[in-house]
């Protein structure tokens, strides 16, 4: 396995939340080391973080892909409380789409990520430490292992969420399945996921979203506009990923604050 770890710059003694982002399967076949650098390299998030930092960010930003009345919205709330930062860990996230059981594929990912990578990072890292600090995110294949690596292990993680989950509609009561155990051990557990306009998964989303509504899991669905593509990484997907963590892991109420199933604008 390889990791990049992304440290925002600090003083002395201060701490920060823990996100763990995971890449898509166009990374899983370049082998662990390129892979890894999906989220810092292909993905460009350090440029991401510096907006985020300077902002007011603009429809440039996001590729052509922002909605005037979100991003009027995002810049609103930078202003009002500017962005601070996270530890961002990227590891190798191999392909768990294949097999006749890719939910179990996830197995060995949540074991590495929870009991050996992990603890490093707070070790190593000026990380907060804490379950309540730390969650984990990912894009399409990056989005299908996040869930189920937090669904998991609920004892680790204060948010699971998703960017685009590659899942197929058909593997939703089972997804659910795993969601409302994980919800049993940890009912403080936050989840979220957004799709786009145009995501290759986007009705799978939706059908994930109702079945947790089925089942009382309570969950928030958000879609913007965007493609399936790098530049969905490199823009909305990004920023959107980064600004939720950022305020959801300091216990903070996140741009949408919503609860159940639906859109935002």
């Amino acid at each position: 396995m390889q990791v990049v770890v992304s440290i925002p710059a600090h003083r002395p003694g201060q701490k920060f939340p823990v996100l763990v982002a995971l890449h898509g399967r166009g990374e899983a076949f370049k082998g662990a080391a390129r892979g890894a650098l999906g989220w810092v390299e292909d993905y460009r998030m350090p440029k991401a973080i510096e907006r985020l930092h300077h902002p007011p960010l603009t429809d440039q930003d996001f590729g052509g892909m922002s909605v005037a009345a979100r991003l009027e919205r995002i810049n609103r709330t930078l202003a009002k409380q500017p962005y601070r930062g996270l530890i961002v860990v990227c590891p190798y996230t191999p392909d768990i789409l294949a097999g006749d059981r890719p939910f179990y594929a996830a197995k060995p990912l949540s074991h590495f990520v929870v009991d050996e990578l992990l603890p490093r990072v707070y070790r190593e890292t000026p990380a907060l430490g804490t379950q309540a600090s730390t969650g984990i995110d990912g894009v399409s294949l990056g989005g299908r292992a996040s869930l189920l690596v937090g669904f998991m292990r609920p004892d680790a993680f204060h948010v699971v969420a998703s960017l685009q989950a590659a899942f197929d509609a058909a593997e939703a009561p089972a997804l659910v399945q795993v969601a409302d155990k994980a919800r049993r051990q940890n009912p403080e557990l936050v989840i979220r996921l957004l799709t786009s306009s145009h995501d290759f998964f986007r009705e799978d989303n939706y059908e994930i979203a109702r079945e947790m509504t089925r089942a009382g899991i309570p969950h928030e669905l958000l879609e913007v506009r965007g493609t399936h593509s790098y530049e969905f990484n490199r823009g909305p997907g990004a920023y959107e990923m980064l600004l939720f963590h950022d305020r959801a892991l300091r216990g903070e109420p996140t741009l949408d604050n919503r609860h159940d199933a639906g859109r935002a604008p």
